[in-house]
């Protein structure tokens, strides 16, 4: 069964998705042969952040191409590379999913869900209402400057280690080893899950 595309979507707050983009996948879509597993990090400081982050979630799984295998537990996190106290703490989860989208394709969908929330990119380490990054994409390993894989920073990030070790402790960060190693290394202080919020996957 072919699902439909974004094209002319009734929710507002999600971008179409670019013919270009529609035109890859329409046919792998079908059926979703041979997908990749791909890891996604959202955060959100601004704004209603978990209502946000919802948002982020049904827009990626209303991608062609794009089926949500899981969505971590939220985490409460101070703010990144900046004083103390000087931004509203972030909400955090991380994404699993499987998809026949190319690395280029998935980072031009993250950076239209952005868009479609309003991020705003006018300094780095600044607050913003969505952040869809790519963690890893299957065992791609790559210095493109336009999208590096694994993130280049995401091996010590409590905010993203965390919910992702919870939600699949298994997992493997290409070219670093073990996400559970990897958290084991880094300072969670300032990362705190909150057992009292939940991001719903998407039916």
């Amino acid at each position: 069964m072919t699902r439909p595309s974004l094209q002319g979507h009734s929710d507002p707050t999600v971008q179409p998705v670019p013919a270009s983009v529609v035109e890859q996948v329409d046919a792998a879509d079908t059926t979703l042969s041979n997908p990749k597993r791909a890891v996604i990090s959202l955060g959100s400081n601004l704004g209603n952040r978990l209502e946000t982050l919802q948002g982020a979630v049904d827009a990626l799984e209303d991608t062609p191409g794009v089926r949500i295998r899981a969505v971590s537990p939220v985490y409460e996190t101070e703010p990144w590379g900046v004083e103390p106290g000087s931004q509203p703490s972030y909400f955090n989860a991380v994404v699993v999913l499987k998809t026949t989208l190319p690395p280029s394709s998935l980072l031009e969908r993250a950076h239209a869900i952005e868009e479609a929330f309003n991020r705003v990119r006018d300094e780095r380490w600044g607050p913003r209402t969505i952040d869809v990054d790519i963690v890893a994409y299957a065992d791609l390993v790559s210095d493109d400057p336009h999208l590096t894989l694994p993130h280049p920073r995401a091996h010590e990030r409590a905010f993203v280690l965390a919910p992702w070790h919870e939600v699949d402790p298994e997992a493997q960060l290409p070219g670093r080893g073990a996400v559970a190693d990897l958290l084991a290394a880094v300072t969670p202080a300032g990362v705190e899950p909150r057992a009292d919020l939940e991001l719903r996957l998407p039916e």
